[in-house]
């Protein structure tokens, strides 16, 4: 039934004698669908018990359970490889919600050809000691045969929202997005949903396919998480070699410019965009892959700052693609 458990702390084995004592009790008491999720335990920053599954049938059992207790559920989505930007985000789902679940699923169907799935970070160990920390109550780490059957032929696009920015260059993308997040969402059927703005052009996907699909589910949007010099945190930045780390420095140093010049007052795209790629180009191992201002909602191009503004950009530093951004309410 649990997986690893010879290797076990004393604290994890603590959790599991204490779990099962727990369920005999509430199995004689007549609750026997109280805690179904049986894959693997240990215990979370909260004091409860964080439970690991790779089954949407041990997910759906687990949420049915915390329904019929009244609890309210987060979930924070995730591509797994953690780092403190998703830490984050499921420190402010524990803040909101009564449990949370966390998936760590690499989606096969959002990478296009050519893109780096096969060699794309894991590390589900490291990930289960930081969702463990953070207070999550729930991974749920399927492998990609338990997410989609042989035949999977349904997909689901938010068309226009997806066209510009990153859509251009990764034209399937956001179909291979949409898609694992509507049948996240029908799995765990949370409360809230919880994404972080580096990922602007996602966020705006995301909130426009629960609007239009007329999802009952709340979209929360989290800031930006960077490091110390500010090359804002990412997966991929472990691609990046020491002299390539030092240039990708260029990014943030960009994005900081464009923000200050609208604080300053300056309105028109074309200027503050000039300027950014000025910077950017003058580092010899960066190639523009965009720099663009957009409305924030409808990722519309724009040629004067109004309204609710995304500057964005994907930067190549050497053969990693990093994006980056700002948003503004003007």
């Amino acid at each position: 039934m649990y997986r690893d458990f010879y290797r076990m702390s004393g604290q994890e084995k603590s959790g599991l004698f204490l779990l099962s004592c727990i369920r005999k009790k509430l199995q004689a008491a007549g609750f026997a669908g109280a805690f179904v999720c049986r894959k693997y335990y240990l215990t979370n920053g909260k004091g409860g018990i964080m439970q690991i599954t790779g089954s949407i049938k041990e997910v759906r059992e687990c949420i049915g359970a915390w329904r019929k207790q009244g609890l309210s559920v987060g979930l924070v989505p995730t591509m797994g490889f953690l780092h403190e930007g998703h830490e984050s985000l499921i420190l402010r789902a524990v803040e909101e919600n009564d449990r949370v679940v966390v998936s760590d699923f690499v989606n096969p169907i959002q990478f296009g050809v050519n893109e780096d799935l096969s060699t794309y970070p894991r590390d589900i160990e490291k990930d289960k000691r930081l969702c463990e920390k953070a207070g999550a109550d729930l991974i749920f780490h399927p492998q990609p045969d338990e997410m989609y059957a042989s035949d999977f032929s349904t997909y689901v696009e938010a068309k226009e929202v997806s066209a510009g920015l990153c859509g251009k260059s990764r034209p399937t993308h956001f179909r291979g997005v949409c898609t694992v997040v509507c049948k996240l969402f029908h799995i765990v059927t949370p409360d809230r949903a919880y994404f972080g703005q580096k990922d602007a052009q996602q966020l705006a996907v995301i909130r426009r396919m629960v609007r239009d699909l007329n999802m009952n589910i709340e979209i929360v949007g989290c800031p930006i998480i960077r490091e110390e010099d500010g090359l804002a945190k990412s997966s991929r930045n472990t691609y990046l070699s020491e002299e390539e780390r030092k240039a990708a420095l260029v990014l943030s140093k960009a994005i900081f410019h464009g923000e200050a010049r609208m604080k300053q007052g300056e309105r028109d795209a074309g200027i503050i965009l000039d300027e950014m790629k000025e910077m950017i180009e003058a580092e010899p191992m960066a190639k523009i892959d965009y720099v663009e201002m957009v409305d924030a909602d409808s990722i519309e191009t724009i040629e004067k700052a109004e309204g609710r503004v995304l500057v964005a950009m994907a930067v190549f530093i050497g053969t990693t693609r990093l994006i980056d951004n700002f948003i503004m309410e003007v």
